[in-house]
């Protein structure tokens, strides 16, 4: 990575000394690097735990990142497991085409989400979302911190790499596990979940079959899921690479709209399909992997081939995650157990990442320059971006041990963490959307919010259990109450607060609003061209269209009629379900390896040259 840095800098003049390269990559991302880094970030971002209130899992929880996690949902809920984790997040990331495309529009000149805040709410409201969105981010790394610490990378190609390994290692031990020997077929491993099935009676699942999609723990999963995840990626900062008015998947927070050359005009249409690739793409991995490799687990767990054999796996292996690499040492020996580490390693150091340099961008921007040094060079804010990143670090890395010591672990921080991360999605989606929004509304709406998510969340684990503690608040029903109230209260708050006294807010006062970031900042060339009016309300139609379409596709019309359904699966059916499955990760594959190098094959082209030339 060094020396493609070092490549870029010479050949196309990519300076990561200058901020804008530093921390946004000069704007230049294109639409297959979007879709890749789309795949990447929410790859680790989200975990599973067991309903602690299962006597079964009451003194263990799950450690583990998504790639782990989704093979042990289909192994504890049956097939709807595996589906509801790519219905959790494929949705929310194709929305973020249309939010983007409309902060694009209204407030063009902006480079994060809180300098708007600030702009148009002032002090007090900049400094409050600061909290809320650093208190995300920091539960988000202590969560995968707690999962899988390891080395931290903020090089901005890393995503595609990691993203294409974990791929190519999804379809190579997907592939593997229907090749094997006792498995030979996607019928042999029907056949050999039909003989697991009396061994594995799923509570709360039609007749307690594996193969069925009408099951509650699965749905109560997915609401969590969802929820949490819209929450968290509203009000957190990652952003890692950003394209021409590309909004970061988890970054609304971090907002990309800079000036505009000739060279960057088409960029915003390249924002929509870069969202609904990437969160259609993404739907796949825990769909196809999980699917697979959980019915793998389930038919083989008696097989000589499985590493506990003659015994069944405990519910410490179980909740800590290693039905995956069980899985994969059944099918592949050593080597599938180092095929999941690879994975995992991969996805972890990615968006770790992310976490992190996010959180200094906001020192740097939001707090440095903003509140300390407004005149401050390039330097200073790669220098306090670097300073962010060991400050945030520390306070994580000891923050972490202190959870781990009190015995909050990464699953009670999972399950609990849309409480704290949702209440400002509203409040925030507001600023951007509702001119009428007032100071006041937006401020108090999400501590309102915050404060009616976490009453509800305590009440209920009291009513349901007559305890509060740390199994009873990590369980799933407190969770998902909790986390709806902290999401939706503040949607109610803000509309009654602001009907007192409305602002009559103008978009238009802020388009030629420079915010933080000022011409001594930004680095481009040429002059500014912005497409269409026309063109910009259609690419405005084209994203809700999508953003609605994933949503009432992947997560209503397609599992909600087959959870009504109340039906099991068949032997053809199954067939046809793990075929599709597998074929959109193949195609994603080909999507996230592929595009983005067709899609910057000039600037590719462009470095050899100047390489080749620099030999002579």
């Amino acid at each position: 990575m060094m020396l493609v840095t070092k490549l870029l800098k010479s050949a196309t003049g990519e300076d990561n000394a200058n901020v804008e390269t530093f921390i946004v990559a000069d704007r230049k991302v294109r639409t297959g690097l979007i879709a890749s880094a789309v795949v990447s970030v929410r790859i680790c971002i989200n975990k599973m735990k067991p309903d602690p209130t299962n006597q079964v899992y009451r003194q263990s929880w799950l450690w583990s990142t998504m790639l782990l996690s989704t093979t042990l949902v289909a192994y504890q809920y049956g097939i709807s497991g595996p589906f509801w984790y790519g219905a959790g997040c494929a949705p929310m990331i194709v929305c973020f085409a249309y939010l983007g495309i409309v902060c694009k529009k209204r407030v063009p000149n902006a480079h994060t989400v809180l300098e708007i805040i600030k702009y148009r709410y002032g002090t007090t409201a900049h400094v409050s979302f600061i909290f809320l969105a650093i208190l995300n981010n920091l539960f988000n790394t202590i969560n995968m911190i707690l999962g899988a610490a390891a080395t931290i990378t903020s090089l901005f190609l890393t995503d595609y790499i990691h993203t294409l390994i974990i791929l190519v290692l999804c379809c190579y031990l997907t592939t593997k596990a229907l090749t094997n020997s006792e498995v030979s077929s996607i019928g042999g491993l029907y056949d050999l979940v039909q003989t697991a099935q009396p061994r594995h009676m799923v509570e709360g699942n039609l007749g307690g079959s594996l193969l069925t999609m009408s099951s509650q723990q699965g749905i109560f999963f997915g609401i969590i899921l969802m929820v949490s995840n819209f929450g968290a990626v509203i009000v957190s900062l990652d952003r890692e690479i950003h394209g021409p008015g590309f909004i970061w998947p988890t970054d609304s927070s971090q907002m990309d709209a800079g000036y505009f050359t000739k060279a960057f005009a088409a960029s915003p249409e390249a924002v929509v399909p870069g969202y609904v690739i990437g969160g259609i793409c993404y739907f796949s991995i825990p769909w196809a992997l999980g699917t697979v490799m959980g019915m793998t687990v389930l038919g083989l767990e008696t097989s000589r081939a499985f590493p506990t054999f003659p015994r069944q796996m405990t519910s410490g292996e179980i909740t800590g995650g290693l039905a995956l690499p069980y899985g994969a040492m059944a099918i592949a020996g050593k080597g599938g157990a180092v095929a999941t580490l690879l994975m995992t390693f991969m996805s972890v150091t990615s968006t770790l990442s992310a976490q992190v340099i996010a959180v200094s961008s906001v020192v740097s921007f939001d707090v440095y320059k903003t509140y300390w040094n407004p005149k401050s060079s390039h330097a200073d804010l790669i220098r306090w971006n670097r300073i962010g990143v060991v400050i945030f670090g520390l306070i994580a890395a000891g923050l972490t041990a202190v959870f781990n010591h009190i015995g909050l672990d990464m699953g009670w921080t999972l399950y609990m963490i849309g409480i704290i991360v949702c209440p400002g999605m509203f409040p925030l989606i507001l600023t951007i959307l509702w001119k009428k929004q007032s100071r006041a509304a937006a401020i108090a709406s999400a501590y309102l919010g915050m404060a009616t998510g976490i009453g509800i969340w305590l009440g209920t684990a009291y009513k349901l259990y007559d305890v509060i503690d740390i199994s009873t608040t990590g369980a799933t029903l407190p969770c998902m109450y909790g986390t709806l109230g902290s999401a939706l209260s503040p949607l109610l708050y803000s509309f009654m607060i602001t009907m007192v006294a409305p602002q009559k807010f103008d978009w238009e006062s802020m388009k030629g609003s420079q915010l933080v970031t000022g011409d001594d900042i930004v680095s481009y060339t040429g002059q500014e061209e912005r497409p269409p009016q026309k063109i910009q309300k259609r690419v405005v139609r084209t994203a809700l269209f999508w953003a609605m379409a994933t949503f009432f596709g992947i997560w209503v019309l397609w599992p909600l009629p087959m959870y009504a359904a109340k039906f099991v699966m068949g032997r053809k059916l199954f067939i046809a379900w793990v075929t599709v499955s597998l074929i959109w990760l193949w195609i994603t594959l080909i999507v996230i390896g592929v595009y983005p190098l067709w899609s910057g094959r000039d600037q590719i082209a462009l470095i050899i040259h100047k390489f080749a030339a620099s030999k002579k």
